[in-house]
Formats: C-alpha cells, structure tokens, sequence
C-alpha cells in the first residue's frame, strides 16, 4: 500500500524561509527525468537561499514517475512529486504545481531537457533587479523544427500581442518566473498555459512583465508532444482570451453590442419597408428583405437576452467556484 510522505519542517524555516519554488510538469519523460533533476540540481547549487522542486506528473503511462520517485531521498534537494490521476493536460499540470508551491518566487520550465535550468538563477536575479512580476524566457536561438514548430510560433507570437496588447518574442516558453504573490491570483484554465503574461496583466501593469533571452536546447529523449494541431488550438484558445481579457466581469456589454447592432439594422430595414408600404403603396408581403428585419430583430432580443443571463451565470460561478482544474491522487515530498 502507497503512502503519502509528508513534509518535515524543521526550526531552521523561521529563519530562512522558503525562496524559489521550481515546477516542472512531466508527461511520459521516463529518459528525461533522471537528467533533468541531475541538471537541475547542479544549475542551483551556487544559488544562495532556499529553494525545492516539484514534478508534477500528469498522468505518466510509463516510468516517469517511479524514476522521479528514486530522488525523493536524495540528500540536499527538497523534492515534491505531484502525482496527478490522470492526464490533465500541461495547463492543469503546472496550475497543481503553483497551487503546491510555498516559495516567495515560483519557476516554471519543461521537462523535456529543453530548457536549461542554468538560467533560472540569473531569471530571478533579472526579475528582482527590474522589479518585475513575472520574467518570460525568449528562445532567441530556438531548436525546433522551422515548419511545424518555429513558423506556428511566430504566428501565434504576433497575433497574442496584437490581441492582448503584451508583446513578447516567445510566449510559448514555458521557462518563465514568477512572483507568487500575482500568479496564484490568476487560475490557470483549458490549454491557456501559453497565455499566461496575457492573464498575468490581468492583475498587474503590463510594464511589469518583462522578457529576457534563454539557452534553448533540441529534444534528446521521447517525442515532442506538440504538432502543427495546435496552431488551430491556439487561435481558439486566443478568441476565448480575448473575451475574458475584456468581458469577463461584463459578457453582457460583448452579446449586448451584438444584439444592439442587430437590432439598429433590423429597425432601419423595417422603417424602409414600412416607408414603402404605407407611403409608396408597394406590397412588401413576399420581400426577403422583410423575413430578414424579422429575423435580425428576433437575434437582437436574444442576443441581448444572452447577455442579460450571462451577466448573472458569470457573476455567480465566479463568486462560488473554487474547485481545481485536476485531481491530486497523492504528494511525496522530502525535505533537506
């Protein structure tokens, strides 16, 4: 029978209380895992305040996470394992690990060896000394594909900062820091992970969102778990932004404007029509253009209505939700 190991906190916390938190959401990376704590490990060893990991396994089919769980007695890392019930997505994933973070700055980076944890000291220096709210990486020197990974990204790269108004290089790095005063303030939801510095200005002046380049490395182990699919997801994904960006505390104003639109067109085609009518004398019984002011007119009552019923649904699920986006099925940890 499993059992759940539980953080031991020693007097030493009162003094130096917790200042990095590094979350890494793993997805069947049985090769990568090993290294990637190994790498890790090393990059932080000079870095001067206390610091833990935690992997997030979403739901691993294979050996990720019996390979994760070898380093839970490794003496000198303070190692959390989220073991997450099933697969989440990478969204869900890295929502469980910022939930489970304790530190006053909260890392985030993928596991598939692609990002180097080399940079993360250096990010937090950045991040401090621009006192900024979060820092993204930008894969200046990116090592992927340039059909089926680097042109969809400087697609969608330019089209959420157009939408969004936050213009970064790279918004699908996940290598990025965070203060988690602000990001527990944002709930991660869906496949919105790459639209994180749009939500992140949500709550913050986008001036305080900053970017600075990182080492990017070309995938050793397994298969990527992206393909040119996402792009199509991600323009999906961008128009649900774009909404809750700007309607999420008032739905009705969008189907408002929608149903107030409709209805000014359907007003004037039917002022036209009984013009014609009434003054001209024409039969306007058997005009496609009347079936239309009707129709436009029925759509703007129900856009409008729409709204009406969204404002309320709105406002009471976000007043009364709190349930997470996964399901924890248990958390081994083990601190030095």
């Amino acid at each position: 029978m499993q059992t759940t190991v539980e953080s031991i906190r020693g007097a030493n916390d009162q003094v130096q209380p917790l200042e990095l938190s590094l979350v890494v959401p793993v997805f069947n990376e049985e090769e990568s895992i090993g290294p990637l704590v190994e790498r890790i490990v090393a990059a932080m060893a000079d870095y001067q305040h206390r610091w833990e990991l935690i992997l997030v396994d979403d739901g691993s089919t294979d050996a990720t996470l019996v390979n994760a769980r070898k380093f839970v007695d490794r003496g000198g890392l303070t190692l959390r394992i989220v073991e997450l019930q099933r697969n989440f997505g990478q969204t869900a994933a890295m929502q469980a690990g910022i939930d489970t973070a304790q530190g006053r700055l909260i890392a985030t980076m993928d596991g598939d060896l692609q990002n180097d944890p080399k940079d993360i000291p250096a990010m937090v220096a950045e991040l401090e000394r621009r006192e900024l709210d979060l820092l993204v990486g930008w894969r200046k020197n990116r090592q992927d594909g340039l059909l089926l990974r680097k042109i969809p990204s400087w697609c969608a790269n330019y089209l959420i900062g157009r939408i969004t108004g936050v213009k970064l290089h790279d918004y699908g790095c996940s290598l990025k820091i965070y203060r988690a005063s602000i990001i527990k303030q944002v709930k991660l939801m869906g496949e919105m992970h790459r639209f994180i510095p749009a939500w992140v200005a949500g709550v913050v002046p986008s001036s305080r969102i900053g970017e600075m380049v990182v080492t990017h490395h070309a995938r050793q182990h397994g298969t990527s778990k992206y393909g040119i699919s996402r792009t199509f997801r991600v323009i999906l994904d961008l128009l649900s932004v774009m909404f809750f960006m700007r309607y999420k505390a008032r739905p009705g104003h969008f189907f408002g404007s929608l149903g107030l639109g409709l209805g000014a067109l359907a007003v004037l085609i039917l002022i036209y029509l009984g013009f014609d009518k009434f003054i001209m004398g024409n039969d306007i019984g058997t005009r496609p253009m009347l079936m239309v002011g009707v129709v436009l007119l029925l759509s703007s009552v129900q856009m409008i209505t729409t709204g009406i019923l969204a404002e309320m649904i709105a406002r009471t699920y976000y007043r009364d939700d709190a349930s997470p986006n996964y399901i924890v099925r248990q958390i081994f940890s083990r601190e030095s």
